[in-house]
């Protein structure tokens, strides 16, 4: 007899326990979209490339296509319907809704919850690939332009609301990037020196 392939799994989601009887192939997007009804996350590509159903799992990013359920268990699950304090708006999300960091809102939740966890992985002093100096008694490096491109570089809009999404992180990261805003193989749209 071959062995079972579904199980019991307790969650913690957003704060809140969930268990739940799962098959052990279940994605951690599919458990919170079609099982628990959190449609939020959003199902792109389910490929793990367009960042679409971006969660925070303990804090750090995962494009939850590519993350099993089973695996999540005992870590704690941030979606994007658990970001905000009740009424009161995450930073992150308040900053584009001030500075339209959306266009159709596809990709919102995934490029919001994503930019929380840049933002702290920035102010830990991780470097990314467009970091000049890596080394650590360099310090935290600026949070330019270009560092918040390269750490949103896993999420897409369709759209192209880039400038306003950098501008965005910018704002809620409490510095402003410097350099002009670019698109990856465009000329400069915006210098984003003067966003208030």
């Amino acid at each position: 007899m071959a062995p079972s392939t579904a199980g019991a799994i307790t969650l913690a989601i957003n704060g809140e326990k969930h268990t739940l009887p799962v098959d052990n192939r279940t994605t951690l997007l599919d458990a919170l979209r079609e099982r628990l009804g959190l449609t939020g996350t959003k199902k792109g590509c389910d490929q793990g490339q367009c960042g679409a159903c971006t969660v925070l799992l303990d804090g750090r990013r995962v494009v939850s296509c590519l993350q099993l359920a089973v695996a999540a268990e005992g870590r704690e699950v941030t979606t994007i319907e658990g970001v905000a304090d009740g009424d009161e708006l995450h930073p992150v999300q308040q900053a584009f809704l001030e500075l339209d960091g959306f266009q159709c809102g596809y990709c919102t939740p995934g490029q919001i919850c994503s930019a929380i966890a840049a933002i702290e992985e920035h102010a830990a002093g991780w470097p990314s690939a467009a970091t000049a100096d890596v080394r650590p008694e360099a310090g935290v490096p600026p949070l330019t332009a270009e560092e918040i491109r390269e750490r949103m570089s896993g999420n897409l809009c369709r759209c192209g609301a880039y400038v306003s999404i950098v501008q965005a992180v910018a704002r809620a990261a409490g510095e402003r990037p410097t350099g002009p805003v670019e698109l990856p193989g465009a000329a400069a749209v915006a210098d984003v020196e003067g966003v208030a």
